[in-house]
């Protein structure tokens, strides 16, 4: 009996270890696109500071080769970051060290094959997905998407042609990031001459499944969730928002709204999806999970290229235009809106009770996220260009910015902490 309960004494402090090391990974890494959840909410118990700009809370600056939009990704010691070097048409990925920010190594992932993009657009935007061991990244090249996979090193594992994308009609470039699913790695490729989405196996590259979309260019990143009691692959754009079975690509419902091309990710709570567009028209849209097609609500806004924050209930979205605003999640009355200054491309992130939302300028308003009124908590500035989303782990603040240095736009990657 000793020996039995010595045992099962010595497993239960194991699992306990176990899950404070998977909070801890949580906590201090930002792994992949919208972060830890999937949703832009940073791990609850960080302190950021509310206030920071080129002299203030500064902990390290440094350079960034390149030009992209991708959002910064943090796993262990490790800051990765896709970019494109333009002139000489070189995509790869950028390691940086944590600490410090001193340049770990690059990797070059192909070369030449350049299309045209929109201005706004880079040939970097989306964002690397890491697990433990790998990181993903996809690139659009000669009317084809590379995806591949690195350690964390630097050293090529694998990759391959995951498909055609060669829009013609509008010439606006490409921007899905890659998502991780149990041992798939999956993207999305809307184009009018035959969208898809894939999944592969993050060990071989082997493909898993591929599931045709309708012919309309849009530029969302899937993203998979846990809403109306199971595992839903969802995703905007080419004028429906659709959920898949993400373990079989299976289409599980498609309810007509939005838009053709919207570039922002879907946020939901627990049966309700809500999305917003874009291009041509602008609509944000709430629909139901269950299958049943039910459009709870809509308005006329537009968030093209930022995703929204859902949070207790409520909807929180920082328009093209400029203006935040507050919606009730069940009805989408509006709580409050506020009008700053856009255009707006980043998508906000919340941490803790704090809201922080930049526009294309640098610009960043951190507030409450309460529906009782907009409660600003502090204004900073921050580079002449901003389009990659801001991140938050391990209560600090890491951001990619642009400015103007002797003629000559340069990139820059931030770390901020108190």
């Amino acid at each position: 009996m000793l020996l039995r309960s010595t045992i099962a004494s010595t497993f239960a402090f194991l699992l306990t270890i176990a899950s404070l090391h998977a909070a801890d990974f949580a906590k201090t890494d930002w792994p992949h696109w919208r972060g830890p959840n999937n949703n832009n909410v940073a791990v609850e118990g960080q302190t950021p500071p509310t206030n920071f700009g080129p002299s203030s809370n500064v902990l390290w600056k440094t350079p960034i080769p390149g030009r992209g939009h991708s959002t910064p990704t943090i796993v262990g010691d490790k800051i990765f970051l896709a970019t494109a070097d333009e002139d000489r048409k070189i995509q790869g990925v950028i390691a940086f060290d944590r600490k410090t920010g001193k340049q770990a190594w690059i990797k070059e992932i192909s070369r030449g094959g350049f299309p045209p993009v929109h201005p706004k657009n880079t040939y970097a935007s989306g964002t690397i997905a890491a697990s433990p061991d790998q990181l993903f990244i996809t690139f659009h090249h000669d009317d084809l998407l590379t995806l591949a996979s690195l350690d964390h090193s630097g050293k090529p594992l694998w990759s391959i042609e995951a498909g055609p994308y060669a829009p013609r009609v509008y010439e606006y470039g490409y921007a899905p990031s890659p998502l991780l699913y149990k041992n798939m790695v999956i993207i999305a490729a809307d184009y009018e001459k035959g969208g898809y989405l894939a999944a592969f196996d993050q060990k071989t590259g082997k493909q898993v499944w591929k599931t045709q979309r309708p012919n309309f260019l849009s530029f969302s990143s899937p993203i998979v969730c846990n809403v109306a009691g199971k595992d839903q692959l969802v995703i905007s754009g080419c004028e429906r928002v659709s959920s898949y079975d993400p373990n079989t690509g299976k289409e599980l419902w498609s309810t007509p709204g939005t838009t053709m091309a919207t570039c922002g990710t879907v946020v939901w709570n627990d049966d309700t999806i809500f999305a917003s567009g874009g291009y041509p028209k602008p609509q944000t849209i709430a629909v139901k999970a269950d299958g049943s097609n039910q459009v709870l609500w809509s308005n006329p806004q537009k968030c093209y290229e930022q995703s929204m924050l859902a949070h207790n209930g409520y909807i929180y979205a920082f328009t093209d235009n400029g203006i935040l605003f507050c919606w009730r999640a069940s009805d989408g009355k509006e709580m409050w809106k506020q009008r700053k200054a856009g255009p707006v491309s980043a998508s906000p992130i919340l941490v803790g009770d704090n809201i922080y939302a930049t526009n294309e300028l640098g610009q960043t308003w951190v507030f409450k996220a309460s529906p009782d009124s907009y409660q600003e908590v502090a204004e900073n500035k921050l580079g002449d260009e901003s389009f990659a989303s801001l991140v938050i782990a391990d209560s600090k603040i890491y951001t990619r910015i642009a400015v103007q240095e002797n003629g000559k736009r340069q990139e820059y990657l931030y770390c901020f902490g108190q």
